[in-house]
């Protein structure tokens, strides 16, 4: 008996081995999972669709530009987010800074009715400087874990907000003409507000991609301890993107008293939690190092799209709490679950040579 027949054989019998995927499935699957905005992209395509054939309002312009006015905001701050959570941290506080930096630029409109509007975007990002560097620092040189330092903060520049505002508020009506165009203009058929998030969006996501410090975020994520050893200087590098993600949530703050107008205290409390979602879902794995803008700004695109969807269908409020809540658990298990079988097929591989 031939040993090319006894090796045929061993195989055959081998543990699993009837019930091992095909290459061809294999090939797919692989395919899949490495093209998750593909999947997300088609996920939110067969919801509009959906919907639409339920309500056929729902496909309207009018409601298509409420939904990227919307989205917009959160977009960017999810952009900042990711860049946190590609080196395992989190920043809870955008929300706080984004309130804070929206009261601000109301309050500088109200001082000086002449400022211009360039400026007052300038004004708001410094705010958010700010509000990244105090985080930066408390992970960094106070070594708080983020999770902590943000949360605490959160509370701080919230209280901040609230002892400032003492139980007033901006109207529109203060704001200048030019300032509220941002949300209210257009160029091409798209709201301006849209157009500055995509550009920002694209210059985030350009950045991470082609810049050697934007790949560091992902070499911090995958291992800190290798990134020390290869020469990156973890510390300056993880302050740096506290620094961004606070740049970004002050800019959002600033969009955001321009497409609503009205601001007090509590304005964008709670918003952490959509766009923590909105990066998880679109991908952006929570142990760091894996994800990009593009997965995150489709996660966000695809939440808002639910949220407005189960408005149109008449869902309660409750629901749609509890179906972003499910989303998020099942993003985190098939991630999970992706991650594992891509890693174990990858040992196979190189165990075959």
């Amino acid at each position: 008996m031939s040993t090319a027949f006894m090796n045929q054989h061993t195989q055959s019998l081998a543990p699993g081995a009837a019930n091992s995927p095909t290459p061809e499935r294999q090939r797919w699957f692989l395919v899949l999972a490495r093209n998750r905005e593909s999947t997300l992209l088609v996920v939110l395509l067969l919801l509009i669709i959906g919907t639409g054939m339920a309500e056929p309002a729902f496909l309207s312009w009018h409601n298509a530009r409420d939904v990227l006015l919307n989205v917009a905001i959160t977009a960017i701050l999810t952009a900042g987010m990711t860049v946190v959570m590609l080196m395992r941290h989190i920043d809870l506080s955008v929300s706080s800074t984004l309130g804070v930096t929206a009261y601000a630029v109301g309050s500088l409109f109200i001082a000086m009715p002449g400022l211009p509007v360039p400026l007052a975007i300038v004004a708001g990002v410094l705010i958010g400087l700010a509000a990244g560097g105090v985080n930066g620092a408390l992970v960094t040189f106070g070594r708080v874990p983020s999770l902590v330092a943000t949360l605490s903060t959160l509370y701080i520049f919230r209280g901040i907000d609230y002892a400032w505002v003492h139980g007033g508020q901006i109207n529109a009506t203060s704001l200048p003409d030019a300032f509220s165009h941002i949300a209210t203009g257009n160029v091409l058929g798209l709201p301006i507000l849209v157009i500055i998030a995509a550009v920002v969006l694209a210059g985030v996501g350009y950045y991470l991609k082609f810049f050697r410090g934007g790949r560091e975020f992902y070499a911090i994520g995958s291992n800190p301890e290798a990134a020390t050893l290869a020469g990156i200087r973890v510390n300056r590098r993880v302050f740096v993107g506290f620094l961004l993600s606070g740049a970004l949530a002050g800019l959002a703050g600033v969009l955001w008293l321009a497409r609503f107008g009205t601001v007090d205290a509590s304005t964008g409390k709670g918003i952490e939690l959509q766009v923590v979602a909105a990066a998880v879902v679109g991908s952006v794995a929570i142990t760091g190092g894996v994800g990009n803008v593009w997965g995150a700004t489709l996660g966000a695109l695809l939440l808002g799209v639910i949220n407005i969807s189960l408005v149109v269908l008449r869902v309660s409020s409750f629901w749609q709490l509890a179906i972003q809540g499910a989303l998020i658990v099942l993003a985190i298990v098939s991630d999970t679950l992706l991650s594992r079988r891509i890693a174990k097929w990858s040992m196979k591989k190189r165990e075959l040579g």
